[in-house]
This record gives structure tokens, C-alpha cells and sequence, in this order.
């Protein structure tokens, strides 16, 4: 029996998850009758959507598809990271959304002091962009986990590694 457990605390987008939620969303698209000879795009390059389509109210429309897609597909969308929406060429309107890797610093330190206030008998420490918990009982773990779910912080984290 190992004397210590622990777990890493993440926050990642599964891009191949991501890339078949933009697929499906364009599909909708091209079949709705509301988008008939609309201008609407959505682009997936590396860690940043653009989306563009002819008005604000139809580029809303086009990111509630994409988050519903997303939702459907288990992606998270709080870690999407929205622009303003800017004009773009034809008249059409532009919104860049950026992918939001790993979890920054200002986070991890805020998990981190959730972590230590909570007085559970835990270690935890920053690597980079995720979080490594160690503790001696496993229940204390899983509470750490609890706590964090219920934090309602602002981007969405796994857990991995549990042993």
C-alpha cells in the first residue's frame, strides 16, 4: 500500500473534440434556413476560433450553436476566452475566441490557498500548468476534489493521474 496519493489537477480542451464540435456547428449551419445566403464562418486554428457572419445578432446565433455542439460533445466552454467583435471585409462582423491551455498562474495560486483554507491534511504545488495534490488518505483527496468542483472558478479542470 503506497504511504501517499495523489492526483494533478489540469484544465485542457480535447482539439480533436473541439474540431468535430466546429464540424457538427458548420453542418447546422449550412441546413438552417435562418443562415439561407449568409456570410457565417467558424475557423479552428491551433488554439483560437474565429468566427464571422453578416450582423452581431447573427454571429450570437452562430456561437450559441458552437457552445451547444461543444456541451453535446463534452468540451469545455469555460475555457473559451472571447474577443470583441470587430468589423471585418464585406460587412460582415469577426470575433476571435482563444482556447484557454493549462491553468495560469493567477489560477493556480487561487486553487492553491482554496486548497490550504480548507484545512484538509493535503500538499499541493504548482508545475507549470497544472497542480500535483498529495496527501496521506485517499478521502481527503476525493474532498479536495469536491471542493474545487463546487469552487465555481472560472475555467473548467480534470483531475488525472489518481493513484
Amino acid at each position: 500500500m503506497a504511504s501517499e496519493y495523489s492526483f494533478d489537477v489540469v484544465s485542457k480542451v480535447d482539439m480533436q473534440e473541439m474540431n468535430n464540435a466546429v464540424q457538427q456547428a458548420l453542418k447546422e449551419i449550412e441546413t438552417r434556413f435562418d443562415f439561407k445566403g449568409s456570410k457565417s464562418d467558424i475557423k479552428l486554428e491551433d488554439v483560437q476560433l474565429t468566427v464571422l457572419s453578416d450582423s452581431d445578432f447573427k454571429l450570437q446565433s452562430v456561437v450559441d450553436i458552437l457552445q451547444s455542439k461543444m456541451i453535446k460533445r463534452g468540451v469545455p466552454i469555460l475555457n473559451l476566452d472571447y474577443g470583441k467583435i470587430e468589423p471585418a471585409s464585406g460587412g460582415t462582423v469577426r470575433q476571435v475566441i482563444k482556447l484557454r491551455q493549462g491553468i495560469d498562474q493567477e489560477s493556480a495560486k487561487k486553487i492553491n490557498v482554496l486548497i490550504r483554507d480548507s484545512k484538509l491534511k493535503v500538499k499541493s504545488q504548482i508545475q507549470g500548468d497544472q497542480l500535483r495534490v498529495t496527501g496521506k488518505s485517499k478521502d481527503d483527496l476525493q474532498s479536495v476534489m469536491s471542493l474545487l468542483k463546487g469552487a465555481g472558478l472560472p475555467l473548467e479542470l480534470q483531475f488525472t493521474n489518481y493513484r
